[in-house]
């Protein structure tokens, strides 16, 4: 089903855009017309989190099913027309102990695993080699990077009479509503820890393909972690209702090669709208070169 579906958002997508980023790092996952799956993960958790929903699916739909063939048995056997004299069997011990002991072995089947997950997604299997601290707005984000000479910047919803100027015109590597003026830029495989708060409401930081969602409450800080894997734009948005611009409060993560990511951060600490237009050039040629070799 997983890989049904990855086929069908392949095939759904913008043909202009097909042969650029087939086989390149410059794309990434993000939400489909009618997507009904996951995003394609980008993180270990993220496959862990896939592979829960995939397993609970087996359990839902056979107990789906099994309560819609009683209630229909119930309707066709059972109805005053057929069954004028009902039953006056008030107890059945085999039927008591089964609808008992069944769900509670779900229940532990179910349990077990997503226990496990839990604690996974609260226990980072490393040490965060970078750190970065996303504070809610309404309606936009602030990115601070904690390092030695620490810097940061707002991140907004990117405006159409803006993208031109931005140099983000194509609609498919740059969707309307998710796009952003600057984005969280990362490197890729590297552990990185997200410090989330608020300045105002609660918002939430939620990112699909990296498997992360976690509230920005004022005046508490919480935390999140996710290691990309894969290199490219990766799109969430605030998932509370924060107000009335809660829809136009998008997240968009850029994960580049450790190379790039060290030449951002030198130009961002003092100019991050130019450090942004070079990663953006430094990525679209190696795309052009990537899609020249095929």
């Amino acid at each position: 089903m997983r890989k049904f579906m990855a086929s069908a958002r392949l095939l759904a997508g913008a043909a202009a855009a097909g042969a650029l980023l087939s086989g390149v790092p410059a794309y990434a996952d993000q939400p489909q017309p009618w997507e009904t799956a996951f995003q394609a993960p980008a993180t270990e958790m993220m496959r862990q989190i896939e592979w829960f929903g995939n397993y609970t699916m087996w359990f839902v739909v056979p107990i789906t099913v099994l309560v819609l063939a009683l209630l229909a048995v119930c309707v066709l056997r059972f109805r005053a027309s057929v069954n004028p004299v009902p039953s006056r069997t008030s107890h059945n011990t085999l039927i008591e102990v089964i609808w008992t002991v069944g769900p509670v072995i779900v229940l532990l089947l179910i349990a077990i695993p997503s226990f496990q997950l839990l604690t996974a997604q609260y226990t980072p299997p490393e040490e965060a080699k970078l750190t970065v601290k996303a504070t809610g707005n309404q309606w936009n984000w602030d990115y601070e990077y904690q390092i030695d000479k620490s810097f940061s910047f707002n991140s907004a919803v990117l405006q159409d009479a803006d993208r031109a100027k931005a140099g983000k015109e194509d609609r498919n590597l740059y969707p309307r509503l998710l796009a952003v003026d600057n984005e969280l830029v990362v490197p890729v495989n590297t552990m990185t820890r997200v410090l989330i708060t608020a300045t105002d409401v609660i918002h939430s930081f939620a990112v699909p393909s990296f498997g992360i969602k976690m509230d920005a409450v004022p005046g508490r800080t919480n935390e999140t972690w996710f290691k990309a894997e894969k290199e490219g734009l990766y799109y969430g948005q605030c998932s509370q209702l924060c107000g009335k611009d809660h829809a136009y409060m998008p997240i968009a993560v850029r994960v580049v090669s450790d190379a790039q990511f060290k030449t951002w951060m030198e130009t961002a600490k003092t100019d991050v709208p130019a450090a942004n237009k070079a990663l953006m050039a430094a990525i679209d040629g190696t795309n052009k070169v990537a899609a020249a070799g095929n």
